[in-house]
């Protein structure tokens, strides 16, 4: 384990606190990115679950990005030695709507971090608690893991990983296509400078994708989406996400769920028919 290592996870435990306030634009903002049909966030309104993602934006300036894009450290996440980062997965528990309009307070742990040695080489496994609590109280958690990896060598190409086969008796579909347009207007409303989302010479040359990345949130909130389009009128109580492999712009992705006792499973698919998101929904 290398020093820098070693004294990242000196800081496992630390807390900071962040305040925001949820505002309507940033979820006007979302219903056209994602072309919906959410009613229209009037004040005192509920915010849709899993639309949190357009608020607390970290600050972070210019002089503190790496060479990626993203910052250094991310909130509570130190600096980390590994200069690639990965969505990996997220849990989250819903105790109440966000408001439109409420003055919003986040304390963001960080639980742990877990080095890992994988086939591309070391990696760290990092993960963060968020609480968000609205003038009501507590609003949600959300657990996020983040994957921190080695670089990868000038000219070399990621391997695809080994894709899940997709689910069988699925009963609901839908397939999009994200476009260019679509991933830059979701990294500006997150305030993500990550270039494997709108870089595509750094996407294709230094980090060996394909092409741009559809980013691993954007994906969490099309299945939200979907499972909520599939439980009209219902409230989503908590949602679990993991990410398998990753999606490319321009590509289409279909999403395929099904009902369980207690909610719902759905999956997002890469176009050979793997699974490269699967998540679960709970509905009061």
């Amino acid at each position: 384990m290398t020093t820098e290592l070693v004294q990242a996870i000196e800081h496992v435990g630390d807390i900071v606190t962040d305040e925001d306030v949820a505002s309507a634009a940033p979820i006007r903002l979302l219903n056209a990115t994602f072309d919906r049909a959410e009613a229209e966030p009037e004040p005192g309104a509920a915010a849709p679950e899993g639309w949190h993602v357009a608020y607390f934006s970290a600050p972070t300036r210019p002089g503190e990005l790496g060479p990626d894009g993203a910052g250094r450290g991310l909130g509570v996440i130190p600096a980390m030695p590994f200069p690639r980062r990965m969505f990996a997965g997220v849990r989250m528990r819903f105790h109440q709507p966000i408001r439109i309009g409420e003055k919003l307070t986040r304390e963001t742990e960080l639980l742990s971090i877990t080095p890992k040695e994988g086939s591309t080489g070391a990696m760290a496994i990092v993960t963060v608690v968020s609480r968000i609590s609205g003038e009501n109280g507590l609003a949600m958690v959300e657990e996020r893991d983040t994957v921190f990896r080695e670089e990868t060598q000038a000219g070399a190409k990621n391997a695809a990983p080994r894709q899940a086969a997709a689910p069988e008796n699925t009963v609901w579909r839908h397939i999009i296509t994200p476009n260019e347009v679509a991933l830059f207007r979701f990294s500006a409303l997150t305030f993500n400078p990550h270039r494997i989302h709108y870089d595509a010479p750094y996407a294709t040359s230094v980090e060996g994708y394909p092409g741009l990345v559809v980013h691993g949130p954007f994906s969490q909130t099309c299945l939200i989406n979907f499972a909520r389009d599939n439980h009209p009128g219902r409230r989503i109580t908590s949602f679990a996400m993991r990410a398998r492999a990753p999606l490319f712009v321009n590509e289409p992705i279909e999403f395929v769920g099904k009902p369980e006792e207690d909610g719902c499973s759905v999956w997002a698919l890469t176009p050979q028919g793997g699974v490269a998101m699967s998540a679960t929904a709970t509905f009061d």
